[in-house]
């Protein structure tokens, strides 16, 4: 069985491999807004820190 053609993120369209992963520059243009505007972001466990030890030492 073949694999169905991926699908643009974004809209759900078919992916043109030109714009891969997307299906056009404007699905690539709002995803990389929502990168600068942060509506994503990577998930960080704030590091320990030795200044918190001290306060309650």
């Amino acid at each position: 069985m073949a694999d169905p053609k991926p699908t643009c993120p974004i809209c759900r369209k078919p992916t043109e491999p030109r714009f891969r992963p997307f299906c056009s520059v404007r699905c690539a243009d709002v995803d990389l807004g929502r990168w600068f505007t942060e509506s994503y972001a990577v998930p960080v466990a704030a590091p320990e820190s030795d200044e918190d030890d001290n306060l309650k030492g």
